[in-house]
């Protein structure tokens, strides 16, 4: 069975969005992505659930994520914008497919290991959440039929597990489900931390000196721009292993400029250049995201209205699907 070509993304709000997001894929789903397909982007609000959080904070950032996600070209008249929790059918189709998963796929997922021991470190116990999210996050894909998942490099696993799922269920239970492929960004996938380059600069980073962050004012852009950890090898080259902060500037200006970081490399003799270059680049691509937040800020019900239809659409979509994997599973339906 063929589908129609459709792309499902969404952004967590567990933090301020910062500029690895909009490099790594806001900035690709406004200018490519929402035209090339039907098109969903969601505020996935119930993965922001999945480790301590302050209910007040993750509503404000929800409301801002939606936000940034227009300020950065999102359509709502060309593509279908919302918010998790506002469509009950990822959280119905999420149980199924727990069904159909295993206890050791979950444990084997990478960003699991990783975060279940920061918590332990921290004192905290480990959220059954965060061992199960990745088929929260396939039932996000799978409710859509999606046929494209524009993710960065540390999502791409649990997009193979949504592939893996779906291709369970249809085998099992009768074919329900699209089986979604992820598209990786070709270049500066992954930001890396001004201050850290050895690590993504993330939005829910308790150092925050190396992130630069969507609605940063221009100079706090340019300060942390041109602070950035470098190396004091002379001149300026382009490799990843070797000079990993210099790297990390190179990809950030290739992104900004359209050209290649080996040949941006070789026009620059020394590190302050290529900050200040950077450092101003970055300034003036965030500048009308910065401009279009503050307009669309000051006047909430237009965000209420776009998720208000977002999630409309969202749902007349979803539950067909949802619908059809009740009854393949072996559920009653209702009277």
């Amino acid at each position: 069975m063929t589908h129609p070509s459709r792309i499902f993304s969404g952004i967590k709000p567990t933090g301020h969005l910062t500029l690895g997001n909009y490099l790594g894929a806001l900035r690709r789903w406004a200018r490519e992505d929402q035209y090339a397909a039907e098109s969903l982007f969601c505020v996935v609000d119930l993965h922001a659930l999945t480790v301590e959080h302050d209910p007040a904070r993750v509503r404000r950032l929800s409301r801002q994520a939606a936000g940034l996600l227009l300020a950065a070209g999102l359509d709502p008249e060309v593509c279908t914008v919302f918010v998790q929790s506002h469509v009950d059918e990822h959280a119905r189709l999420s149980y199924l497919l727990e069904c159909v998963a295993s206890d050791g796929e979950m444990r084997r997922m990478i960003q699991y290991k990783e975060k279940s021991a920061r918590a332990q470190r921290g004192g905290q116990g480990v959220r059954l959440s965060l061992l199960t999210y990745p088929v929260l996050m396939a039932a996000d894909i799978l409710a859509y039929r999606a046929t494209e998942v524009p993710v960065g490099e540390d999502q791409a696993q649990h997009v193979e597990l949504t592939r893996d799922l779906a291709v369970r269920f249809n085998q099992r239970y009768g074919h329900v489900f699209a089986v979604p492929k992820a598209t990786l960004p070709a270049v500066a996938a992954r930001v890396m931390d001004l201050q850290d380059p050895a690590t993504k600069m993330g939005k829910s980073h308790d150092a925050t000196a190396g992130i630069v962050y969507l609605l940063d004012e221009p100079e706090a852009v340019a300060r942390k721009v041109r602070r950035a950890v470098t190396d004091s090898e002379p001149g300026v080259s382009y490799d990843r292993e070797a000079r990993p902060g210099v790297a990390n500037l190179l990809e950030i200006l290739a992104t900004c400029t359209g050209k290649e970081p080996e040949v941006l490399a070789a026009s620059y003799e020394g590190i302050g250049a290529l900050k200040a270059d950077t450092a101003e680049a970055v300034v003036e691509l965030l500048r009308p995201v910065r401009e279009r937040h503050a307009e669309i800020s000051a006047d909430p019900s237009y965000v209420d209205g776009v998720l208000r239809a977002g999630a409309a659409r969202a749902r007349e979509l979803a539950r067909p699907t949802v619908d059809a994997a009740y009854a393949a599973i072996g559920l009653l339906p209702p009277a």
